[in-house]
């Protein structure tokens, strides 16, 4: 995973939450009575106030994910332009996901206007952690992207069971290794845009945080409307990995409040 040293705070603390983590940080699964305590869990080895390392995850007041329901609908927008060539990288079961690092050298982006970000990991949810009101998804996939200044994007992308299967995601499934382990030297190749449904020209987009601990703030949200088809049995596949990994066979967040948010739902051009 690419990790330059002039990456700020905030960009490390989210490497280590979705793949980096320290060997002392205190455990945590996506079961919803121990959510309710992820800001509470203590880490002993170290001193207040660190001691309380996902402290955020309560007392954040712009926490991910969200009901995008009462989005604001805004006119044309920039369209977001997702540059994700083939690689070989780097399968991860970070024993809470199912996650992708792209290799160092990888030249991957996403570009918003004229700013690019750096496409570094991608990892999957099921089901989907945002909802559009009753609505939730079968899963989602996030595409995280930082820049060297810290900055932290993510392109969420709904999954929605159907008649076709994803190749690429097959693969992925069929390269995760066990929980906590990593599986660099597969020598298979994956085309990352292939993940991204076709023709989708409407997004959310607010101001959010990671959705796993530290739950840091100050991540942009930019959400996919239009969903990813997947299999049935792709769906079973990524919930029997959750529960080999947690016990527990889904990976989402509960819903955070909105604190007077107002995402927005854009058309690009």
């Amino acid at each position: 995973m690419k990790l330059n040293k002039n990456i700020t705070a905030i960009a490390y603390l989210s490497l280590c939450s979705i793949g980096l983590s320290f060997a002392e940080s205190p455990h945590w699964t996506h079961e919803p009575i121990d959510q309710a305590q992820w800001s509470a869990l203590e880490d002993n080895t170290q001193a207040v106030p660190l001691n309380y390392p996902y402290a955020g995850c309560g007392l954040g007041d712009q926490q991910s994910p969200i009901d995008l329901k009462g989005a604001a609908s805004e006119g044309v927008f920039n369209k977001l332009v997702t540059y994700y060539p083939l690689d070989k990288p780097d399968f991860f079961n970070s024993g809470h996901a199912a996650q992708v690092n792209l290799s160092d050298a990888y030249k991957g982006y996403l570009k918003i206007g004229q700013d690019k970000y750096p496409l570094i990991q991608f990892h999957l949810h099921a089901p989907s952690e945002h909802v559009v009101g009753t609505k939730r998804f079968d899963g989602e996939i996030h595409f995280v992207h930082i820049r060297n200044d810290g900055k932290t994007i993510v392109l969420g992308v709904f999954l929605s069971v159907g008649r076709q299967s994803n190749l690429t995601l097959q693969t992925i499934l069929n390269n995760m290794p066990e929980s906590g382990q990593h599986n660099p030297d597969s020598g298979i190749s994956i085309q990352p845009n292939s993940l991204l449904p076709k023709n989708s020209n409407q997004f959310y987009t607010y101001a959010g945080s990671l959705t796993t601990p530290p739950c840091s703030e100050g991540v942009i949200w930019y959400i996919l409307s239009k969903p990813l088809g997947i299999s049935k049995g792709q769906l079973s596949q990524l919930k029997a990995l959750n529960q080999s990994n947690e016990s527990y066979p889904n990976n989402n967040r509960l819903l955070q409040n909105l604190n007077s948010r107002v995402p927005t739902r854009l058309i690009t051009k």
